[in-house]
């Protein structure tokens, strides 16, 4: 049987990159987003590039924690179970703390990670009832510290799911569940919420090339990893060491 993929946040993006890369190495897939008619279009891409790839559609707002269980419910019943499902929608809004942007803040860690939260109960639950199962969890090289201005929430939620990530792996481990989590923590790779930064870092990956190197960490089912590895562990490690300003500077 081939692998049936869940991918939330799968309209645009590092979601819809990651969806394309998996379709193109056999799997089947069910892809989320508020956005559907931007879904419809990467569905209508991914059968012209694999055809014969099972694609079904749910929108949904994962902010809406009802919907995600059933969302996420249907999904399994339609697709006659889940082999992986990836947490991956998220939000890049926010501001300095105290500069009037609570609302954006808000916002951020809602989605990013309450709602994450929510993913992960409804897969966990998915999961234990199977006995098997791949979590995936998106965090980012930006959760290795506390990080200054617009970057504040934004990093803390990442780092929250990452924490996250390793608490439910510290119960399936004591389990002896055959269910897999895998921490993911991109580098800059060239995406819609990148796009909406202004600017370009002079570390960023290309796209497609960026997918290519998340799917094949996913499936090789890694613990806890930066994609792609290089440049971005060695920038993961000078982030969690350097010094405020060299901070600001390789942000």
């Amino acid at each position: 049987m081939n692998t049936r993929v869940l991918i939330t946040g799968a309209s645009s993006g590092l979601g819809a990159g990651m969806a394309k890369a998996f379709a193109a190495r056999g799997c089947d897939l069910v892809l989320t987003a508020r956005r559907l008619e931007l879904l419809e279009k990467v569905k209508a891409e991914i059968e012209q590039q694999s055809p014969g790839r099972r694609v079904v559609l749910h929108q949904l707002d994962v902010t809406d924690h009802d919907a995600v269980f059933e969302v996420f419910a249907k999904a399994a019943a339609e697709m006659g179970g889940l082999d992986r499902i990836i947490v991956n929608a998220g939000i890049g809004k926010g501001g300095r703390i105290g500069s009037g942007r609570f609302a954006a803040n808000r916002d951020t860690a809602l989605t990013n990670f309450v709602a994450g939260l929510a993913q992960c109960e409804a897969a966990m639950e998915l999961f234990y009832r199977q006995g098997s199962g791949h979590l995936v969890l998106m965090s980012s090289v930006t959760a290795g510290r506390g990080l200054p201005g617009p970057m504040n929430v934004y990093a803390a939620t990442k780092a929250a799911l990452a924490h996250l990530a390793e608490g439910i792996r510290s119960d399936v481990k004591s389990k002896k569940a055959a269910i897999k989590v895998s921490t993911i923590r991109p580098g800059y790779i060239e995406s819609e919420m990148q796009d909406r930064t202004g600017k370009r870092h002079p570390l960023l990956v290309e796209a497609s090339a960026g997918a290519e190197s998340l799917v094949g960490a996913i499936e090789r089912e890694v613990k806890d990893a930066c994609v792609p590895w290089w440049p971005w562990t060695l920038f993961d490690l000078v982030l969690r060491f350097a010094p405020d300003p060299l901070v600001k500077r390789i942000l």
